[in-house]
């Protein structure tokens, strides 16, 4: 196997990573909420019913923006019933995913569950513009925001919340371009709705942050058209313009799945062309920057299967929906994702992993048992904890490999951070089934002496995964063998393998 190289410079830099990049998404979906973070009775829930089990993982996860409350089910959404007494809140079908929603975990739930987890747990909270508009999502701000002394902000304090919940990050709806939406509209209608919101909540508030909603997926026949007719409309009035991808291993093909990344890098090559295209049509000096706020892999033909089955007259509260359970391989592809999201940290400035508990999650929970974590916990958890800090620009020179979907693909995706103490983490993926990796990085001028660490998530069995029986079947293992000698790191990276190398 020839050896993948690449070379490290402090002078080549992409830009710094926004904590914002390591956010994550609550939808009420499934068990996402309800016997996720929220299980009143549950063993370890404290006294407003969290489960403490679940806060300790979501900590350790190191997850920051947490995108609320859709997501699909936003379009349906009432803010108004989520708030005041839990037990005299109105019962609703959510249309989304075919559900009955109780509201008993509700907006004020939502943020003081985050005020548990920690400061660094930031609110961005979605607003409907699906069945609703601008003088709905209003009232949400200034209840959710004005200090008092107006009839919703006093509304706010007689449920309970003095503080204002200072909510800055503001989606305007979701996926408004998807059929599939309630309320789906054209680029024309939405462009012009979110213009109209957008307007009106900086009349409120001129420093809110708005995210405008862009392509559900690269592969939408609107694609590219729809940015550009959304961002005609609200340039000068939103700050980001959204993406979704969603990845999984269509008709069996492995080698194209393990090259996911090459489509998401795409992605965001294309929106942030389309982006500039029309500032600089405008005119404007103004930079719009781009909000990953769904990404993950999922096996949706398995949700599309399952949505076949529904009864008409049946609603569950909190079914068992979208429970992807996670194996190495699907770990490793989720690490090259975090990788194309690092490597375009001076865009991509906002990322949600779509989603934190049960639902297409790292986090798993059983009703009244225990809590683990899956294969894709882990290079979350490392990308979050050591990719703060400056992007170093890396090209690989690789050896590659042929894929249906993409053409020919590199065998190592990687790239790397530098934090503020000069020490640099390496995240690596050897996307090769069968055979190890050579990796040789030459450090420029970054004066490193020691290696820290190489640990790597792989395993003989690309299929294993973590269970309720068995929830650390899978974790990262230390990698011997690395050297860091005379400013040259040299590794092998085993096959299909997730790898962070740790330098100082």
């Amino acid at each position: 196997m020839h050896t993948a190289r690449f070379t490290l410079d402090p002078a080549f830099t992409v830009g710094e990573v926004n904590p914002r990049l390591f956010g994550s998404f609550v939808e009420h979906l499934g068990r996402c909420v309800y016997t996720g973070i929220y299980e009143p009775g549950h063993p370890t829930a404290d006294e407003h019913g969290i489960r403490t089990d679940v806060l300790d993982l979501v900590r350790e996860l190191g997850a920051t923006a947490i995108r609320y409350p859709g997501g699909n089910f936003v379009s349906g959404y009432k803010w108004e019933d989520s708030v005041g007494p839990a037990d005299e809140r109105p019962r609703r079908l959510d249309l989304a995913w075919h559900s009955t929603e109780t509201n008993r975990f509700g907006l004020s739930e939502y943020i003081a569950f985050l005020r548990k987890v920690g400061p660094q747990a930031e609110p961005m909270m979605a607003v409907n513009l699906g069945t609703r508009g601008v003088a709905e999502a209003l009232e949400l701000q200034e209840y959710a925001n004005h200090t008092s002394g107006t009839a919703l902000a006093e509304k706010r304090i007689v449920h309970g919340d003095k503080d204002p919940f200072g909510i800055k990050l503001w989606c305007l709806g979701n996926e408004m371009d998807g059929p599939w939406q309630t309320g789906h509209k054209t680029a024309e209608e939405y462009g012009r709705i979110a213009a109209e919101t957008a307007r009106a909540m900086r009349q409120l508030d001129p420093t809110v942050e708005l995210v405008a909603c862009g392509s559900s997926s690269q592969s939408m026949p609107t694609f590219a058209e729809w940015e550009a007719t959304v961002l005609k409309e609200t340039y000068d009035l939103v700050d980001y313009i959204s993406l979704h991808a969603y990845y999984w291993p269509e008709d069996g093909d492995l080698d194209s799945f393990l090259a996911s990344a090459v489509d998401m890098e795409s992605f965001i090559d294309n929106v942030v062309a389309t982006a500039d295209h029309v500032g600089a049509k405008l005119k404007s000096k103004k930079r719009i920057n781009l909000s990953f706020d769904e990404w993950n892999v999922w096996y949706l033909p398995k949700w599309e299967e399952h949505a076949k089955t529904f009864e008409q007259d049946d609603w569950p509260e909190a079914p068992r929906l979208l429970e992807d359970n996670y194996s190495v391989m699907d770990a490793v592809v989720f690490g090259s994702l975090l990788i194309a999201l690092l490597r375009h940290a001076d865009r991509v400035t906002v990322a949600c992993l779509a989603q934190l508990v049960n639902v297409i999650a790292p986090i798993m929970t059983e009703p009244g048992g225990p809590a683990w974590r899956q294969t894709t916990f882990f290079p979350f958890a490392q990308a979050s904890r050591h990719g703060r800090g400056q992007v170093l620009d890396v090209r690989v020179d690789s050896p590659t490999y042929e894929t249906k979907k993409y053409g020919e693909a590199d065998l190592l995706h990687a790239t790397a951070v530098r934090a503020e103490d000069g020490s640099v983490t390496v995240f690596a993926v050897n996307r090769s089934r069968t055979d190890s990796l050579p990796l040789e990085v030459a450090l420029n001028g970054l004066e490193l002496t020691t290696l820290l660490e190489h640990t790597a998530l792989a395993d003989a069995d690309p299929d294993a995964r973590n269970t309720l029986d068995n929830p650390e079947r899978v974790t990262p293992h230390p990698v011997d063998g690395t050297t860091l000698q005379d400013g040259t790191l040299n590794a092998v990276l085993e096959p299909l393998s997730w790898n962070v190398i740790r330098l100082r």
